[in-house]
């Protein structure tokens, strides 16, 4: 049985970000570019508890990897 994958805005949600398409496209805008040189992981605007899922996320539920990767790679991307 193929185990669920989370959405992009389910990401948000799970570190008590607001998750609707505005709330994420401001978030994105007002954190981006992330340097290349920092990790998603230790980037400056996380609390703890989010830096601590986003780790957890990454190396043990392969489930949030697809929005994991998509957040990254949109942050690391300038925005207007």
């Amino acid at each position: 049985m193929e185990a669920p994958t989370h959405q992009f805005a389910e990401l948000f949600m799970q570190l008590g970000l607001d998750h609707d398409a505005q709330s994420i496209d401001q978030f994105i805008t007002s954190h981006s570019p992330l340097k290349n040189e920092i990790k998603l992981v230790d980037a400056p605007f996380w609390s703890d508890s989010q830096r601590a899922f986003l780790k957890e996320a990454v190396l043990e539920d392969a489930d949030w990897a697809i929005p994991f990767d998509q957040l990254n790679e949109a942050l690391r991307r300038p925005r207007k």
